[in-house]
């Protein structure tokens, strides 16, 4: 589990594809003081597991699934990538509860500057995923904790404002229309939304009643 509140922006320094998925070496720097073999890393948003770790060197396997899924097989040698350590028990929650299970693949669309801040416009691939972000929700960009500011269900397009502290400890200053980003949507609204598909599609039950013969069933 992950706040989506970014700790460092690390390098990939190594890059190994095959069939079976992709060995990424990532310079995680400070984040190397306190990690272990077997700990959980979201990478741009993507929970990953350190697999060997050499001073600030950790590797990090990705399977095919995930590659597909994510923006992960994007990756080049020299690529700066949002990096955040898994969530301890009774650290303080700044942001939102972020698992690193990346839904779906935006596209950046548009930034418009205001000064202090920026509206940055995104699409998404699969507009399925739309129904899972709502104004003023919780949204993950590239692991990023944010709120949505706005959304058009209907072309898959919602919009975050950023600040400049935001663009300046994050790759977002980065990208450009085009560019792609990972997106994970809040757990709470997938359950939400889950629970009340389940309750629509259930079948209809019979309305209780009493008639004579279930009062005299009961002694009455």
């Amino acid at each position: 589990m992950f706040t989506g509140l970014i700790q460092h922006i690390g390098t990939v320094r190594a890059l190994q594809s095959g069939a079976d998925g992709s060995r990424i070496q990532i310079d995680i720097g400070p984040l190397a003081t306190d990690a272990k073999l077997g700990d959980s890393i979201a990478v741009n948003g993507v929970c990953l597991t350190v697999s060997t770790l050499h001073g600030s060197l950790a590797d990090f396997d990705a399977v095919p699934e995930t590659l597909r899924r994510t923006t992960l097989g994007l990756l080049e040698s020299g690529t700066r990538v949002n990096l955040e350590a898994s969530l301890q028990a009774g650290a303080k929650l700044g942001g939102h509860f972020v698992q690193g299970h990346v839904d779906v693949v935006a596209e950046v669309h548009n930034t418009v500057e205001g000064g202090r801040w920026a509206e940055w416009h995104f699409r998404l691939r699969d507009r399925t995923y739309s129904e899972q972000i709502v104004e003023k929700g919780s949204v993950a960009i590239d692991g990023i904790s944010l709120t949505v500011a706005g959304c058009t269900p209907e072309d898959g397009g919602f919009w975050v404002a950023l600040i400049p502290e935001t663009l300046a400890r994050t790759t977002l200053s980065s990208k450009h229309n085009g560019s792609t980003v990972n997106i994970e949507t809040d757990i709470l609204g997938k359950y939400v939304l889950a629970a009340l598909k389940a309750q629509l599609n259930a079948a209809p039950r019979a309305p209780f009643a009493f008639d004579t013969g279930r009062l005299k069933e009961n002694g009455y």
